[in-house]
């Protein structure tokens, strides 16, 4: 198998991330990193042991010839930028999320991968944890009947520090919607197989960076929010972030509840709970007695093929093999551009929701046609 060579740019804590997994994966080298950051520089090579060529630039490590793919793990705030210039290579693009924080840029991005013949794949691992992608298997194969509801929690430890704390801003992240929870949001299409069509939320800063200051400015990131995506089927959607509550044990819960049953997903623990509804299609039973998890079956999902679990409990390893195989095999990318612009979309939605008081529809973000 050839060994595929990689290009990281931008080195900072998901770089070093992406390439923890690539040294992990097999079959892939990292051959060069960009970073404009000394110091994130000197940490993606010492982590490289000296065996991959540092640049300044993004723009000489596009022109080193040193790479067979790349990873775009920059600030968020940076990711149009850096895409106009990898798109105009013939390399394989992995993008970091959100793959952007405007969706002009989003949009600019998808017409310039037009034609092209390399793959260009937006990371969104949430799919892949492996209790999460078990129970998408399972709603998929029709095991909970129609899937009306999916639920998301997450509540956690406030956002970690960055290269100048770039991500205290939303005009740097796009918005805590958009830089956290594009993953969340591209979950529930997945899981629905729809398009969200408009977006109530409420949120605001509670908690977190109120007591922080930059040249007389202070943090303006979400600390807490809830949202509710609405589906064309009539499907709805719902995320409860919470980034005060890192005394939690389970600080990522997925539900799935359809007409049949329902599938839980909980991280980190790996536990997957399924239950389907007694009699479901009888009114005079109507189902089992809530609380008593009667029927309800309860096992921890763990992929041993994973060597690396990392930040995302594996999910950014699957990632890396199935882009791989996809670069290797010529197959399409899972989670394209169109997809990747879609979560942040809704992620903008949110915000403007929580700033207006207001429902939002999708098509006041997107443009005509989508």
């Amino acid at each position: 198998m050839k060994t595929l060579r990689y290009g990281i740019i931008g080195c900072g804590s998901m770089g070093r991330e992406h390439i923890e997994n690539l040294r992990a994966l097999g079959g892939a080298a990292v051959t060069a990193v960009a970073d404009p950051d000394a110091g994130s520089r000197a940490q993606a090579g010492a982590l490289l042991d000296g065996q991959a060529r540092l640049f300044e630039r993004h723009q000489d490590l596009l022109a080193s010839g040193l790479c067979d793919a790349l990873v775009v793990a920059s600030p968020n705030f940076t990711h149009a930028a850096v895409m106009r210039d990898a798109l105009a290579t013939e390399l394989p693009i992995l993008c970091e999320k959100p793959l952007v924080t405007k969706v002009a840029d989003g949009v600019d991005l998808i017409e310039r991968a037009r034609g092209r013949t390399a793959i260009v794949w937006v990371a969104q691992e949430y799919r892949y944890m492996p209790p999460v992608a078990e129970m998408i298997r399972l709603a998929h194969a029709g095991e909970v009947g129609r899937v009306h509801q999916v639920a998301i929690r997450e509540h956690r430890e406030p956002f970690y520090p960055k290269v100048g704390d770039w991500n205290r801003f939303s005009a740097n992240t796009g918005g805590t919607l958009v830089e956290k929870c594009c993953h969340y949001f591209n979950l529930m299409d997945f899981i629905l197989k729809e398009q969200p069509l408009r977006v109530f939320a409420s949120g605001g800063q509670r908690v977190n960076h109120l007591d922080e200051s930059y040249g007389g400015k202070v943090p303006d990131i979400l600390d807490s929010a809830y949202v509710i995506v609405e589906y064309p089927s009539g499907a709805r959607a719902s995320l409860d972030l919470c980034m005060f509550a890192e005394n939690s044990i389970d600080n990522e819960h997925v539900t799935i509840v359809g007409a049949e049953g329902k599938l839980e997903s909980l991280l980190p623990s790996g536990v997957l709970r399924f239950g389907r509804r007694e009699d479901w299609g009888r009114r005079e039973v109507w189902g089992q007695p809530s609380g008593t998890a009667r029927g309800v079956s309860v096992r921890q999902i763990r992929d041993t093929n994973i060597k690396y679990l990392g930040q995302h409990f594996g999910a950014s390893y699957v990632e890396h093999q199935k882009f791989a195989q996809a670069v290797r095999q010529g197959l399409p990318a899972e989670i394209p551009l169109e997809e990747g612009l879609r979560a942040v979309a809704t992620g903008l939605a949110a915000h403007k929701s929580i700033d207006e008081g207001r429902v939002v529809a999708l098509a006041e973000v997107l443009p005509a046609g989508w």
